[in-house]
């Protein structure tokens, strides 16, 4: 029943960003994206990975193992919010860089 439990809150973290664009055009976009979302799903998945923390330091009896735990998360987490997040949506970062201006051609202006 646990394993249940567990693997239907594992689905549901899943496909949260999914379903969360479905909230609103805008208010979805708004929810998710940028630094707030990272930032929510960075402490939703910290708060899903409890339970598997507290078994890694009841099995191995050190916080040396949930702290390995801790850093590999935080690892892929970044890599995915910073690297193939961003690679997926095309955006390289969060400033756009204006176009620059096209040049003028002053050849065919009469007195030059």
């Amino acid at each position: 029943m646990w394993h249940t439990v567990v693997g239907a809150v594992g689905l549901v973290m899943g496909l949260l960003p999914h379903v969360l664009h479905h909230i609103g055009l805008l208010a979805g976009t708004a929810f998710v994206a940028g630094s707030g979302g990272t930032a929510l799903f960075g402490a939703l998945g910290l708060l899903a990975s409890v339970p598997m923390l507290i078994r890694l330091y009841r099995r191995f009896g050190s916080w040396v193992a949930p702290a390995v735990g801790l850093l590999v998360f935080a690892a892929m987490f970044s890599l995915s919010a910073f690297v193939i997040g961003p690679a997926i949506s095309g955006a390289e970062g969060d400033v756009t860089t204006p176009s620059p201006a096209p040049a003028v051609d002053h050849t065919d202006h009469p007195g030059h």
